[in-house]
């Protein structure tokens, strides 16, 4: 029997938290299992509250123990508890014991459902905030295959129990939009954050799966959550899922590419080679400990005021089926990319970038907005264990080629520059591709977007291929600036 319950033209996001729960609670076929460790079990008490809890859970609990979780859900191998692999274990042992232990033959009509979190809240003496996985494995259709939202979050209050109630209100949302908006994942994020703040709480990471998300692209996901001011930057990696920030950026040596890649370029994939070499030379970088990023600001999406999703998934395609480690953030400023980077690692770190970033770092009236003006934003910049691998210009009328020693700033920022390049902050690229200096990125979308052949030379054989064979970029092009931030 197929049990359809849900639709956009059900969903009510005015809806109280209790309305929420109670909500869930009369629905006669949703039923399931409770699983919180470490910051209470908040979650389930807004439906306990609610009324009519009895027909939709099945069992609550917390093994705030951690031989006793060890001993239900296994040992990680990092013998870490907050984590996505520990969430994933207590969805898929909860949805099993449910399988096992209701029969079918009494409830042939239940959806049954696991909600589990795995959190840590902020700390004793309030030095860190706390984070957690949250999330849902849960059949829209009896008998039908699961699917299932997990996410990440950190908190933004200083207080224990806020962050608690915090935790409660952004499951229950979760639980709801799960099945009442299943059909529209924007509006599932969005519903996240129903009667909770931005100031609240951050969610960096989520990712879709099962047979209702089976046309879910999570790189998209991704985006929208920069989009819509849930978190300053999300990454993912080469097959497409997002993956949490912190653990990939964890006490790496980052090296970092800030470009357009609108397409990625033979000139893009020189910067980036030329830079990992140097950057592998370095007394204080470890190879097998370098994690490459190639970053895209939000800003740089942007067409005409709004964010062309298409195009972005044009990027990112490329950028992935050759292998590399995305971000996208909202950091135009190249300090504020180095801070953040900074929260995770203090390991020394690279930017590979090209001559017209460098001379816009040293711009002063891109930090007027800042007490300390420029010399704050350096202090954050170049004051980390940092190296900037410039890769030179070449210009196209005179030819003439510009890079570290030959470059002008701002007469006012002649010294700074100076003094900087003396301690070694700035590293020409030498050893660059001379036959590709005059490929812009620019140039080349102009071509595909016309219609028009000669292109595929300035692009890896790999990338011209895709673009070709899925007409990538084979929409009216729009000019947008090429300047990417700084």
């Amino acid at each position: 029997m197929s049990i359809t319950i849900m639709g956009d033209k059900d969903f009510e996001s005015a809806l109280s938290i209790k309305d929420k729960s109670l909500r869930i609670n009369l629905n006669e076929n949703i039923y399931g299992t409770f699983a919180e460790i470490g910051a209470g079990q908040e979650t389930v008490r807004n439906f306990f509250r609610a009324g009519g809890s009895s027909g939709t859970i099945a069992k609550t609990m917390s093994a705030y123990d951690k031989d006793f979780s060890d001993a239900i859900y296994g040992i990680e191998v990092d013998r870490r508890y907050v984590t996505e692999s520990r969430l994933q274990k207590m969805l898929d042992h909860e949805t099993n014991l449910i399988e096992e232990r209701i029969h079918r033959s009494k409830h042939p009509n239940k959806l049954f459902f696991t909600y589990a979190n795995t959190v840590a809240t902020i700390d004793f003496a309030k030095r860190y905030k706390g984070h957690g996985w949250v999330g849902i494995k849960y059949q829209l259709k009896p008998k039908s295959e699961y699917n299932k939202i997990a996410l990440h979050i950190r908190f933004k209050e200083n207080d224990a129990r806020l962050q608690q109630n915090t935790l409660g209100t952004l499951g229950t949302n979760l639980i709801y939009a799960a099945y009442y908006a299943h059909n529209n994942p924007k509006q599932i994020l969005n519903e996240l954050y129903d009667h909770l703040h931005k100031d609240q709480i951050e969610i960096d990471t989520i990712n879709f799966s099962g047979p209702v998300f089976k046309e879910v692209d999570n790189r998209l996901m991704s985006l929208q959550l920069v989009k819509n001011g849930m978190t300053e930057a999300v990454m993912f990696a080469p097959d497409g899922n997002n993956i949490l920030p912190a653990k990939a950026l964890y006490k790496k040596n980052i090296l970092a590419l800030r470009g357009s890649f609108r397409p990625v370029t033979k000139v893009n994939m020189d910067i980036y080679d030329t830079a990992l070499e140097l950057f592998e030379k370095e007394k204080k970088v470890k190879k097998e400990n370098i994690q490459a990023v190639f970053e895209i600001t939000l800003s740089n999406l942007r067409s005409e005021g709004e964010i062309n999703e298409e195009d972005f998934m044009d990027r990112a395609k490329l950028l992935c089926s050759l292998g590399h480690t995305v971000m996208i953030s909202n950091f135009q400023e190249y300090y504020k990319l180095v801070e953040y980077f900074s929260n995770y690692t203090k390991e020394r770190m690279g930017l590979a970038m090209g001559v017209n970033n460098l001379i816009d770092v040293f711009d002063e009236k891109y930090y007027r907005h800042l007490s300390g003006g420029i010399l704050e934003a350096f202090g954050k910049l170049f004051f980390k264990d940092l190296r900037v691998y410039l890769y030179p210009y070449k210009d196209p009328n005179t030819e003439k080629v510009t890079n570290s020693d030959n470059l002008k700033v701002h007469p006012r920022m002649k010294e700074l520059y100076k003094f900087f390049k003396h301690n070694g902050r700035v590293v020409d690229i030498e050893n660059y591709d001379k036959d590709i200096l005059s490929i812009f990125s620019r140039d080349i979308l102009q071509k595909i977007s016309n219609g028009e052949n000669g292109w595929q030379e300035a692009l890896p054989e790999k990338t011209a291929k895709m673009i070709e064979e899925q007409q990538l970029f084979q929409r009216e092009y729009k000019k947008t600036s090429e300047k990417v931030g700084f």
